[in-house]
């Protein structure tokens, strides 16, 4: 497929999409919502999950080490993988194609699909509830309010964020698998 018939299929989405993101992106209007998404998105930036990282082993020794390990491959790998969809699909985010709505916080680049933010939480959390279940109580409400948070900051649509989680998924089970 070429990069205009990708861009005319993600056109269709969005135009779908875009009253989902209005309704949401409406809700940083209120200024606890404004402050409580900003300050989501930027913890799932990496700071979040690198102290999670850096904690483990402190806590859980070896066994903390290994899945900060299996961590810190699964985000490597994820990277690569999100950075090379964007930029071979290079769907614009919703508030370059969509003057009303209002970017909550500067995006990291100008493409949307898939979320990395997404593509991280959901793969970091899978990968320590696989080993810690206890953290779950934690680490599944902070991986929602990250998706969450990129859609209602006007930075990605909802497949964006669907396909992050997915492939975070899918990605983290594959390494859990392969390194044990």
């Amino acid at each position: 497929m070429t990069t205009h018939s990708l861009s005319l299929w993600f056109q269709r989405f969005d135009d779908a999409e875009v009253v989902w993101c209005r309704r949401l992106n409406r809700t940083l209007n209120q200024s606890l919502i404004r402050v409580l998404f900003r300050a989501v998105s930027r913890l799932g930036d990496g700071v979040f999950w690198y102290s999670l990282m850096a904690l483990l082993p402190m806590v859980y020794g070896l066994q903390g080490l290994h899945v900060s390990v299996v961590m810190a491959a699964t985000g490597a790998l994820g990277l690569g993988l999100y950075k090379a969809l964007k930029h071979r699909l290079v769907r614009e985010r919703p508030f370059i194609r969509f003057n009303e709505l209002m970017p909550g916080i500067a995006p990291l680049d100008r493409y949307s699909f898939p979320s990395g933010h997404t593509l991280h939480a959901v793969a970091f959390t899978v990968v320590v509830v696989a080993y810690f279940p206890m953290w779950a109580m934690v680490l599944v409400p902070f991986a929602i309010l990250v998706a969450l948070s990129r859609v209602i900051l006007g930075l990605h649509y909802p497949t964006d964020v669907i396909a992050g989680a997915l492939i975070g998924a899918v990605l983290a089970v594959s390494l859990i698998h392969i390194f044990g």
